[in-house]
């Protein structure tokens, strides 16, 4: 089958499939009772919301990948962590899961990888003055490829805090993939980012404001860990071609903001681990937002940060051009998004803001967290409904990986 036509054909059956699977893995949350109900002051959802939608995402992706990618050992330990990712993830959706047993298990994913070929090794050196053209990482090569891949696979689950907004980034950055690959000539790479890109777009439906289903950590670890792993072997490997940067560029939105959570609460004293108020999207939503254009303004800063990753790879011609498209693009979403803003929703441009440090509001009672109930005073006004970012352990654990608010 020609390269186009294969790639094309993963995208759509991934699609189909994901959309196809999406309300039968909904009806299975609400039989099993895999449900997030919003208990925390932090939340954006007001009402009960089925979790387990990465299990419709991971059947249009793994379906699509064996039919349509060659199966090398390194796509096969891929494939491997990703089920691995996918079962503790359904677990969690169900049971919650002790944070310290979530680490564990992507720790043992992120070295299934390693086992199977999937190792940064070497990359161009970042450093512009250095007489070295390219670094390698030696015996520090496993450590560092482990902390990538299990904080890309966080980090995808932190920003998991508006309608749509995860699973978004996360076909942004498959197709800025998919098309860095195309580039290359890495076909099997190119293949793997359309099926993800697909299941993606297929789940984008029910997930998008109002969303009717959650990813939950099924679909966050799934799609962080994917993203990660694919990164190193499609990124990092052509150090000859792609900079050092490109990688960082193409997940920068995820990881930014990950960072940028763990220095402030370092800073302000706190537990860095503690999940709070103080995420881009909760800082879009207190400047007056809703979600539709919170979740709009970081698709675009996405998208350019992807942009900026492809530019780094074209010739100086066709990087004027793109640049150009890309710069009317983002200025009309931008004119689109504030003209919303302009108007001006009551309920969000007359609430107070909520300071980024909310605490975290128990139930008297357990039984009611199975009961629809309004969300806390400074939360309730908020415009739409999803989670915010800040628990993908959904227990009283918190390490790396809490900050899904599923």
């Amino acid at each position: 089958m020609p390269m186009y036509a294969r790639i094309g054909a993963s995208v759509a059956l991934a699609l189909v499939l994901s959309l196809g699977a999406t309300p039968v893995v909904k009806w299975l949350a609400k039989l099993v009772g895999a449900i997030d109900v919003p208990k925390e002051a932090r939340r954006i959802h007001k009402s009960p919301i089925p979790l387990l939608g990465g299990l419709a995402i991971f059947i249009g992706f793994i379906v699509s990948v064996l039919l349509f990618a060659d199966i090398t050992l390194q796509i096969r330990g891929i494939l491997i962590g990703a089920v691995i990712l996918v079962i503790i993830g359904a677990i969690d959706d169900i049971h919650p899961l002790r944070a310290y047993i979530k680490l564990i298990v992507q720790i043992v994913a992120a070295l299934v990888a390693i086992y199977h070929g999937i190792e940064i090794e070497i990359f161009s050196n970042p450093f512009v003055l250095s007489a070295k053209e390219y670094v390698s990482l030696g015996v520090f090569t496993i450590p560092v490829t482990v902390i990538w891949i299990v904080g890309i696979t966080n980090s995808v689950n932190f920003i998991d805090g508006l309608d749509g907004l995860a699973v978004g980034v996360s076909t942004i950055s498959s197709a800025v993939m998919l098309i860095i690959a195309l580039m290359v000539s890495d076909l099997n790479v190119a293949v793997i980012m359309a099926a993800l890109a697909g299941a993606c777009i297929g789940f984008i439906p029910y997930n998008f404001n109002p969303a009717k289903i959650f990813m939950g950590d099924t679909g966050a670890l799934l799609l962080g860990y994917v993203l990660a792993t694919v990164s190193i072997l499609g990124l990092f490997k052509f150090y000859a071609v792609v900079s050092f940067a490109v990688p960082f560029l193409v997940l920068a939105l995820p990881l930014f903001d990950t960072s940028f959570a763990f220095f402030r609460r370092i800073l302000k004293g706190k537990n860095p681990m503690l999940p709070d108020r103080g995420h881009f999207h909760h800082r879009l939503l207190d400047m007056g937002l809703n979600q539709k254009q919170a979740v709009t303004i970081l698709y675009t800063i996405s998208g350019l940060l992807g942009l900026a990753a492809v530019l780094t790879t074209m010739n100086d011609e066709m990087r004027t051009l793109i640049f150009i498209v890309a710069v009317l693009v983002a200025a009309g979403i931008a004119f689109f998004a504030f003209r919303g803003i302009r108007k001006g929703a009551p309920a969000a441009n007359g609430r107070t803001a909520a300071p980024p440090d909310d605490p975290i509001v128990s139930p008297d009672d357990p039984a009611a967290l199975f009961e629809a109930r309004p969300a806390p005073d400074d939360t309730a006004a908020l415009p739409d409904t999803q989670p915010g970012p800040d628990s993908p352990m959904t227990g009283s654990d918190k390490t790396p990986g809490d900050d899904d608010e599923h």
